[in-house]
This record gives C-alpha cells, structure tokens and sequence, in this order.
C-alpha cells in the first residue's frame, strides 16, 4: 500500500476493515470485539503505508504529539457501534485525512450494503426530491432538528450512524443531515471529505468550516446538505438561538 495516493489507500484500508466486520457481525459477536479488531487491522495498515503521519483514532489513546503533524489520520473503526450489535446494516467504517486541519481525503464503508464512498471516485449527485429529506438520529433527534425540519416541511428519517446518514446524501437518499446533538472528530472527518468531494455543502451549524486535529476531540455539531438547502437551514438554525 506504500505506492498508491493518499485516497485509494484510505478506501483500501476502509475495505479491509469492512470485510473483518462483516464476518464479526456474522458470528453474532458484540460492537466491542468490532471495534478491537478493526481498530487493530486499521491501525496496522496505515502505520505500514504512512510511517510518518499520525494517527487519532477513537479506539485508541490520544497521542498529543498529533498537535504538530501536518497530516493526521482520523479513523473510527466501527462508526454505529449500537447498530452493529443489534444487526442492522446502518453502521459505517470511517477511514479520513487531515491535512493541515481539513478533511482533505477520506473513504467510508457502508459494509452491509457493499458500498465504500472515498474522495478519489464520489458518485454523481441524482437530483432532489420533490420534499426534502432530513437524516437524523434514530434515537435522540433533537429539538433543534424537529423545529428546522417543520419549517422546511422536510420528512425525518432516524438512521443509526453518522457514516450512514452523511453518505445517504452522497447517495440521493436525502437532501440533508442536520446534527446538533454531540460529536468527535472521527464522527465526521472521513464523512466530511467524502461529501465536500461529492459537492454537497459541509460546515458546522453556524456556517463556519470544520477544523480538524485540533486538541479539543469534541465537534458537536454538523450540517451536511445539498447546497441549495444551506442557506435555508443555516438562516433557520441562526434564529433558533442555537449557536449563540
């Protein structure tokens, strides 16, 4: 893997983690040892193909010496850890680059539908439906999403993880995913890159851009939509008070 660029890479490493998930899901095994193994085959593959860049993975301790590498992995191993363990299929591998701060490269396993999404190849965005739809949680959609989907007049869709729901928009499953309720880095850097590729808008709920490798491993908040619905949910979000 050492002589292929940064994004084939990412989708290759993404799609070995996927295929040890699969089989772990398999043999009915818990999010925990999903998230041990694939960890430990992630970190092993980039530590061999990149020696020289750091690494932030939720799976592991952070190493703070990452604060002054220029470019930084940041991986989430097994994104839906819940979904995983209960059997469903939306639950997601996150394999993402950060490149002076940015989501620069990244690649996103969706392993139960057989799909992986990277920066290199995004797939063509189909056109809108008619109604928009909104991705949410399945199970803490909040307040701030409810209230910016009713004014819209956008269905809400719960799906399990970040992953899943950021690459339906990719895919033309949604218009839009909204999120307000709590984040990390790893959450959404492979997720952002692959959707800033596909050329949907990306930034947090205020509109800035989202900085990554930063020391701080909380990032709440996220909208990812096409981009005739970004100033719309961003005027939206800006009167609910929710940023201020």
């Amino acid at each position: 893997m050492t002589d292929v660029d940064d994004a084939v890479l990412a989708r290759q490493v993404a799609d070995a983690a996927a295929g040890l998930l699969r089989a772990i899901q398999d043999d009915g095994a818990d999010g925990a040892r999903g998230d041990r193994e694939a960890n430990a085959l992630i970190l092993d593959l980039l530590r061999a193909a990149r020696p020289g860049d750091a690494i932030l993975s939720e799976e592991s301790a952070d190493d703070l010496a990452r604060l002054q590498s220029r470019r930084v992995w940041i991986v989430d191993p097994l994104d839906g850890t819940r979904e995983f363990g209960e059997g469903r299929d939306d639950w997601a591998v996150h394999i993402g680059l950060s490149i002076d701060g940015v989501a620069a490269v990244g690649a996103v396993a969706l392993p139960r539908r057989g799909i992986t999404l990277c920066t290199a190849q995004p797939p063509a965005l189909p056109p809108s439906a008619a109604r928009p739809r909104m991705l949410v949680s399945r199970t803490r959609a909040t307040a701030l999403c409810a209230g910016v989907a009713e004014a819209i007049g956008a269905e809400l869709i719960g799906m399990g993880s970040a992953g899943a729901k950021a690459m339906a928009v990719v895919l033309g499953e949604a218009e839009i995913y909204l999120h307000s309720g709590g984040q990390y880095q790893w959450d959404n850097c492979a997720p952002a890159a692959v959707a800033a590729a596909a050329g949907l808008h990306v930034s947090r709920i205020d509109g800035s851009p989202i900085r990554y490798n930063q020391a701080e491993l909380s990032l709440p908040d996220l909208l990812i939509c096409r981009r005739e619905w970004a100033a719309p949910v961003l005027e939206l979000v800006a009167k609910s008070g929710v940023c201020g």
